[in-house]
């Protein structure tokens, strides 16, 4: 699918969210990859075969602040 190198990883690949951007919605909250992965802004995936991925940010994140 995609004509640039290196090629983008596949859908099925553990490194997919790395492939380049075909649209990116912010304002809708999600982005369209060229491995034909639908990535939503909270780490939610949805593969091309109908495949969910549920969210997966890395936990303890939060943010602290100084009292």
């Amino acid at each position: 699918m995609c004509q640039h190198q290196p090629p983008c990883p596949t859908a099925e690949s553990a490194d997919r969210e790395s492939a380049r951007l075909v649209a990116h919605h912010p304002e809708q909250g999600w982005s369209l990859l060229y491995n034909g992965v639908l990535l939503f802004e909270d780490t939610g995936e949805l593969l091309p075969d109908g495949q969910i991925i549920a969210p997966h940010r890395p936990m303890g994140t939060e943010v602290m602040t100084a009292a």
